[in-house]
């Protein structure tokens, strides 16, 4: 991102956008591109920024499609660097049970995989030649709404007052808590260990996704190795009784890491982090006053089995712009718009729907009860013989697919 950009606004904001993430950089390309709407948007960490690790690195047909329709060169340039995996396997204790290859994509594919960093650059550039206005270091101390308005305070005692405020800030929501409002969910016991591996260019593995059950090079252990472009992810499931410190830590990552692929990438991890997953989701979408919309993980927020959390968040940004757009036209309307209202109300939905899936995808993948566990070694032992087996254990834990749009015509 480029610290050069200028902090003085030309004009005051129609909308202010806190957060310069995927999903608020989507939000403030959404409202000025597809409405011509004044944004600001306000980030606490300061320009040029360095975001360590791939994070979220999945994207979805659908939100490719929202990128190709608000801005064709981001859709474009997501596309160039970003890779696509045609080929996935699933094995069992060291068997493999499916395989699946895909044809040659048609236009779009049906996802990108590429570094959340990355994305969050192309989006910036696009954001700044639309003619979005960045303020960094602008951490916001508390949000304040009315009928008419809303005024943001900022940590260095600036007052910034807008129409609407879009809150993309992240599951430690300011805006979110600010308001009042509650990320109501639990807390999954199970540990993940994620691990970023740079390619080797010369000798580079199979651009293939492998998912393995209960691995038999790492004690039994779930592994997920999906390629983006230039690394590797690796996802280590921890068991109940471990302590995720034995394998986090740079030294157990290099003792585990090359029994589940060749030893030199032992020597090019990138980025090593562990998480617990949460399942949780916003009391409401919406101020009282329908001044103050959230979006993404200020929202919701899930395990990443089937890629929701950024996927969904584009969508709630999306949405979220045209629900500001529409209210923007009626001024004089007395309480909260009926735009902003719906807005709520289904994204909040599809946050349960995405919630529950997730929640589906971790139950599977954890098998905490003897019926769970018994379930995948029957299916286990008959994918080799009963390809709908196969194809069960290689889909159970993503979840139900996502995309579509609910009965009030809203993507989720």
């Amino acid at each position: 991102m480029d610290p050069q950009v200028s902090s003085t606004p030309v004009a005051p904001a129609e909308v202010i956008v806190v957060g310069a993430g995927p999903v608020g950089l989507v939000a403030a390309l959404a409202l000025r591109n597809r409405h011509g709407l004044r944004v600001t948007v306000l980030e606490q960490e300061p320009a040029g920024r360095s975001r360590p690790g791939s994070r979220a690195i999945f994207l979805h047909r659908e939100s490719l499609d929202i990128l190709a329709e608000l801005a064709p060169a981001v859709s474009a340039e997501v596309g160039r660097r970003g890779l696509v995996w045609s080929v996935k396997r699933t094995s069992y204790r060291g068997r493999e049970v499916y395989v699946r290859r895909y044809p040659p994509p048609e236009g779009l594919p049906a996802a990108i995989n590429l570094s959340q960093a990355e994305t969050e650059g192309i989006l910036f550039n696009a954001c700044v030649s639309a003619g979005v206005e960045f303020r960094w270091d602008q951490a916001v101390s508390s949000v304040r709404s009315s009928p008419e308005s809303v005024i943001v305070q900022t940590a260095d005692g600036s007052l910034l007052s807008a129409r609407y405020v879009v809150g993309a800030d992240g599951s430690r929501s300011g805006v979110r808590s600010s308001l009042g409002i509650q990320l109501n969910g639990p807390r999954w016991t199970n540990t993940f260990v994620v691990v970023d591996v740079a390619e080797d260019a010369d000798d580079p593995m199979p651009v293939e996704r492998l998912f393995h059950y209960e691995h038999p090079m790492v004690g039994y252990r779930n592994v997920l190795m999906v390629p983006f472009a230039g690394h590797w992810r690796i996802d280590l499931q921890c068991k109940p009784s471990d302590d995720p410190e034995q394998f986090s830590g740079r030294d157990g990552v290099r003792r585990w890491l090359p029994a589940v692929m060749p030893a030199k990438y032992a020597d090019r991890v990138t980025w090593v982090t562990s998480y617990q997953f949460r399942q949780a989701i916003a009391d409401s979408f919406a101020d009282p006053h329908g001044r103050v919309l959230l979006a993404g993980e200020a929202g919701h927020v899930f395990a990443p089995f089937g890629a929701r959390g950024l996927n969904s968040g584009i969508a709630d940004a999306y949405v979220a712009a045209d629900a500001i757009a529409r209210a923007a036209q009626n001024p004089g309307l007395a309480g909260a718009s009926p735009a902003v209202e719906a807005f709520a109300r289904t994204r909040r939905r599809a946050a349960m729907r995405n919630a529950a899936a997730s929640t589906a995808a971790l139950q599977h993948l954890t098998a905490g009860s003897l019926a769970r566990r018994g379930m995948r070694w029957t299916a286990g032992r008959l994918a080799p013989f009963i390809t709908a087996t196969g194809k069960w254990m290689d889909t159970a834990p993503f979840g139900p697919p996502l995309g579509g749009r609910d009965e009030d015509g809203m993507r989720y």
